[in-house]
């Protein structure tokens, strides 16, 4: 995203979408249970107190499984997972069929720009032509 069209991007990755949700649960409990004490903070919410999206979660799972802490990322998040029938493919081809490989990232991040006003729509028409992405492909959990 950088070289090509000059948006900065940051890469994280989450070891368990299943823990930052129940770290997320447990604090809006404890929160709820808890009024007029100073309220507690999640560790997503922590690590993410200073950042500014869009934030594009891309998995080799379904999109349920990063979806379950959407909630909690400020200015919502775009998921891209493998949604579909199982394949026998390369990664790389499976990413590429599901949806998930870097191209699709970069576009999801600029639609997400583009969305909040930061981006014009030609830019990423541009940026889907440029990748090689074809918009008229089936969806991915339809083939």
């Amino acid at each position: 995203l950088a070289d090509k069209y000059g948006i900065a991007a940051d890469v994280w990755s989450a070891t368990s979408y299943n823990e930052l949700r129940r770290d997320c649960l447990m604090v809006e409990r404890w929160n709820m249970l808890h009024p007029g004490e100073p309220p507690r903070r999640s560790y997503l919410n922590e690590a993410l107190r200073s950042e500014t999206g869009p934030f594009i979660a891309s998995s080799d799972y379904m999109k349920a499984v990063p979806d379950q802490i959407a909630k909690w990322v400020p200015g919502g998040l775009t998921t891209l997972g493998t949604d579909g029938f199982g394949r026998s493919e390369s990664r790389a081809a499976l990413r590429r069929h599901f949806e998930v490989d870097a191209e699709h990232i970069a576009i999801a991040a600029m639609h997400a720009l583009a969305r909040q006003g930061k981006l014009d729509d030609g830019a990423v028409r541009r940026a889907i032509s440029d990748l090689g992405v074809d918009p008229e492909t089936t969806d991915p959990m339809l083939a």
